[in-house]
């Protein structure tokens, strides 16, 4: 006489079973996943300073000649320094900061009170 085991919940396999499998199979789902452009970079000319310690988007790009805005949302004092540069731009809570780019490049920025997690990169085509 051959026992058929049953679930405890009719219609569906046992947990300890499936999540072993599924939680393994979404992890390696998600490192291979390539980021999208969206996701790396954005055509805009404006970048946020949220509460976060971050710009956001972090790389940006833009055509030659365009002047990008940063706007500081945090409750902190930032800044913003182009690479190469000498010009660092403060902004208190609230206050913006403008660079114009006239010349086609990759430009990497930072905030030079925070340059530890605030970085940035400015593409120019």
């Amino acid at each position: 006489m051959t026992r058929r085991l049953t679930p405890p919940w009719p219609g569906l396999a046992a947990p300890a079973m499936i999540a072993p499998g599924m939680i393994a199979l979404a992890m390696v789902a998600l490192a291979c996943a390539a980021p999208s452009r969206a996701a790396s970079q954005a055509r805009t000319t404006t970048v946020d300073l949220p509460p976060s310690y971050v710009f956001q988007p972090a790389a940006i790009e833009v055509t030659r000649g365009s002047t990008v805005t940063w706007t500081n949302h945090d409750n902190f004092t930032h800044s913003v320094q182009v690479q190469g540069q000498s010009d660092v731009h403060m902004m208190t809570p609230g206050q913006t900061a403008q660079i114009t780019f006239d010349q086609p490049g990759t430009y990497a920025y930072v905030c030079t009170l925070h340059a530890q997690n605030m970085k940035g990169t400015v593409i120019v085509d």
